[in-house]
């Protein structure tokens, strides 16, 4: 008799339960860090808002801040810069309509009043709560950072 070469259908189904017991390990541990990876770009994209919020403020003192983020976004078609799209934001956080999706979180101003715009909220919520993120953050024109550990927006906790 000849001796086949090669490994048992036993062999082969430890290493497959081997596998599977490695990714079981691995999989919870990306999930979080993907997490993690996104709300630290929410809470970037937040300071990002801020920053050309003041640019904004700033550069066009008759409007006073910003009432919506399509404002601070990049002009479309070559068009010159103005208060319409200044320019401040890339494409993505300057959308033409609230609110912006990016890296799991969507990106609204709110709370806005005063003629010129003298105040202003700008709120990050997870796409999905648990799974894309697992807070929510808001900052306001004084740039005080702070969060809801529900998800929402309701923002009571301060950003350490």
């Amino acid at each position: 008799m000849r001796k086949q070469a090669g490994f048992s259908l036993i062999e082969l189904l430890i290493v497959v339960a081997i596998i599977l017991i490695l990714a079981a390990i691995a999989i919870p541990s990306l999930l979080r860090s993907r997490i993690s990876a996104n709300e630290s770009s929410a809470v970037a994209s937040i300071r990002s808002i801020n920053t050309a919020q003041v640019t904004y403020n700033v550069t066009y003192p008759d409007q006073g801040f910003s009432d919506n983020l399509a404002k601070l976004g990049s002009p479309s078609g070559g068009t010159p810069v103005s208060s319409a799209a200044a320019g401040l934001l890339d494409w993505v956080l300057g959308c033409a309509t609230q609110p912006c999706p990016k890296s799991g979180y969507q990106f609204a101003i709110t709370g806005v009043s005063g003629t010129p715009v003298n105040t202003y909220s700008v709120q990050a919520v997870p796409l999905i709560p648990g799974q894309t993120g697992y807070r929510g953050f808001c900052s306001d024109q004084l740039s005080h950072m702070t969060y809801d550990p529900a998800g929402g927006n309701n923002c009571t906790a301060a950003l350490q």
